[in-house]
């Protein structure tokens, strides 16, 4: 790997890493992508950022790192202007990114807590999950994968407040209420803003795989029985078959392997 090649670092299973794999796969920039399993990624993302950020993602491009999936997009329309994931019209433009934002800010939490919430209740399908985090020779080791899949509990447990059924609670009708906002703002047009894919849909379409699992995002198995009875009845809707459109018509294959 050269100096100059950007690395992405990453957490798989995250819908804010998703939005940044996307982002660098849709403006087919060649990358190389580190992944560390949520938790451990805290003490990276602050050793990466030089203290500035301990979230994941972190893009390094040309020698600067770059947290957050917003600012990673921003600095990707600086330096790959094309394809445009912004619009050129200012007004379109101050749309995409308010919506951006609104998706950010008011789906990706409430979906996030929800998620864990219902997996950290099912310790069986956690430990599975956490196999592809486990370093290769761990992998297919079941202690491993438990001791993994409780550090991951305690994580999000203390994070994110997932033990919590009325946070939960409160999740599921915030959930809803991003699939109305998208719904409304759609407004049975093809695009959020415009008449072509934006930072808009690409934001909206990230943040909502964790409920739609289409095929084409990160493979997260068979989700536990409560999370599938409250994402079943949601399939039917629009909003829910528009985050399939945009994967089948705009996420492309990965342009670059992903190290183990």
């Amino acid at each position: 790997m050269s100096a100059s090649e950007p690395v992405l670092w990453h957490i798989s299973i995250s819908h804010y890493s998703e939005k940044a794999r996307w982002a660098l796969d849709f403006k087919r920039l060649p990358h190389r992508r580190r992944a560390i399993p949520g938790g451990f990624h805290v003490p990276f993302a602050l050793a990466l950022t030089g203290g500035e950020s301990y979230t994941f993602p972190v893009l390094i491009l040309d020698g600067e790192a770059i947290g957050d999936s917003t600012a990673i997009i921003g600095a990707l329309e600086r330096c790959c202007p094309e394809p445009a994931l912004y619009p050129e019209d200012p007004a379109e433009r101050r749309r995409a990114l308010d919506l951006e934002d609104w998706f950010d800010e008011e789906l990706a939490p409430p979906l996030r807590l929800l998620g864990f919430h219902e997996m950290t209740r099912d310790p069986e399908r956690l430990s599975a999950l956490m196999d592809p985090f486990l370093p290769p020779a761990a992998r297919g080791n079941q202690a491993a994968r438990d001791m993994a899949a409780r550090f991951a509990s305690a994580f999000t447990g203390a994070r994110y407040g997932v033990k919590s059924e009325e946070r939960a609670e409160r999740a599921r009708h915030k959930v809803v209420a991003g699939l109305d906002r998208l719904e409304s703002e759609l407004d049975a047009n093809q695009y959020l803003v415009g008449d072509r894919f934006t930072v808009a849909d690409l934001t909206a379409a990230a943040l909502f795989y964790p409920l739609v699992l289409p095929p084409e995002g990160p493979e997260l198995g068979d989700p536990p029985v409560p999370f599938q009875s409250f994402r079943q009845p949601l399939a039917d809707r629009p909003g829910f078959q528009w985050v399939e459109e945009m994967y089948r018509r705009h996420r492309a294959p990965v342009t670059v392997p992903i190290p183990a």
